[in-house]
């Protein structure tokens, strides 16, 4: 890894998720969770005995030389990363559960910073926040390029993943409140600056609370990511923006109509950006960046829809003429 000092702290958490994993009889990402709660409160959780005292002694040395603050928060969430990766192969965790690549988060910042003027501070929501991973990307990011204050909240209804969101965002020293609960239930968050997420795909199971959004399904169950973005722009305040990572076929399917309809009646869509093919295993996992903003004072339909596709991020050339091209339609469109 290039990045000796943030490898030290994987290396350490790793080690002592490894110990706690044989000990606790939990999941890997249930026993990563507890290590990070451990080096956070700085001292070992011994319930019933568990973990053993010479466990207790071997996680005691390896937390001694680590200094949390002499870490960046990117540092802090690049290795923890690595054990979501761990924890993904050992648990098989489900594919709409795991991992948001780096890469997504990159770019959704980027279109972030070309849509939304310089402001004073920033709250960012992700209703499917997981393990935060993408949340604290995006984050961390936004707050290194706009230097402002950066607040995040985050909604799951998985509490194990949830968990390990807490733990994370307390050893980045992020201010972030996470709610467990249905993202679908009522808001946890409104009047935010931003929404980003990395949008589970799949039927919502209950048709009655469906029936309250715009983009339920006639009849049978609703898809869950046509009503996440329905209820995201309801959590956004006037001229805020929106930031879906969605099958790059969302409006393919049996339901798009509806998802079309309600676009026209209430957001401005203003772009649809596909992802390198090089970021997913499966091409048919593809997705695109679906970009919308709730109508404002001070904000228009773009005179020309943003579309495209991101070039592959090794080609340094052809991405700094993307990211020029973006900027272009931006000054063209937006302004």
């Amino acid at each position: 890894m290039a990045n000796e000092h943030m490898e030290s702290l994987y290396q350490t958490l790793m080690q002592a998720a490894d110990l706690l994993h044989q000990q606790v009889k939990t999941s890997y990402l249930e026993a990563a969770t507890e290590a990070g709660e451990d080096l956070t409160a700085g001292t070992i959780n011994v319930q019933d005995g568990v973990p053993n005292q010479e466990t207790v002694a071997k996680l005691t040395a390896l937390f001694k030389p680590v200094k949390i603050t002499d870490f960046s928060a990117e540092e802090v969430r690049q290795a923890l990363q690595l054990i979501l990766v761990k924890a993904i192969r050992l648990d098989a965790i489900e594919p709409n559960k795991q991992v948001t690549p780096d890469a997504m988060a990159e770019l959704a910042t980027f279109v972030a910073t070309t849509f939304l003027p310089q402001p004073a501070a920033l709250t960012v929501f992700d209703p499917a926040a997981g393990t935060g991973n993408l949340l604290f990307a995006v984050m961390n990011q936004l707050k290194a390029a706009l230097a402002v204050p950066v607040t995040g909240v985050g909604v799951d209804n998985d509490e194990t993943l949830l968990a390990f969101a807490g733990m994370s965002s307390q050893l980045q020293q992020l201010d972030v409140a996470l709610y467990h609960q249905d993202a679908l239930g009522p808001l946890a968050a409104t009047d935010v600056d931003l929404v980003v997420s990395d949008l589970p795909v799949g039927y919502y199971p209950l048709d009655e609370r469906a029936k309250q959004f715009a983009t339920a399904a006639k009849s049978g169950h609703s898809y869950a990511h046509h009503l996440m973005i329905e209820q995201s722009l309801r959590a956004l305040k006037d001229g805020g923006l929106g930031l879906f990572f969605v099958p790059s076929t969302v409006f393919q399917s049996e339901e798009a109509a509806g998802l079309t309809a309600w676009l026209t009646s209430s957001a401005h869509f203003q772009g649809l950006l596909n992802l390198p093919q090089s970021l997913f295993a499966n091409p048919a996992a593809q997705k695109s960046l679906l970009i919308l903003q709730k109508p404002g004072a001070h904000t228009k339909q773009a005179k020309q829809v943003l579309l495209g596709s991101f070039p592959e991020l090794s080609d340094r050339k052809a991405f700094s003429e993307f990211i020029d091209s973006v900027r272009t339609w931006a000054a063209q469109n937006l302004a």
